[in-house]
């Protein structure tokens, strides 16, 4: 078996309710996830109380469409 090429170093904080700050390798300062649009809905989040930000849904496809 070949050894580990790569551990990525990532830390998630749970900031309120869906809301997330992560610490990504490579990014200075932090990227937030949370819900918008139809995630909200279907969680029942209100978007009047949390801001809408991308999911981490959003951030997989954006990466696999690279």
């Amino acid at each position: 078996m070949a050894d580990v090429a790569y551990r990525s170093k990532t830390r998630i904080e749970r900031v309120k309710g869906p809301l997330r700050r992560a610490f990504l390798p490579a990014e200075e300062g932090h990227t937030l996830f949370g819900v918008h649009s139809e995630v909200a809905e279907h969680y029942g989040v209100d978007t009047t109380v949390h801001d809408p930000h991308a999911t981490t849904l959003d951030y997989i496809n954006a990466a696999t469409g690279g």
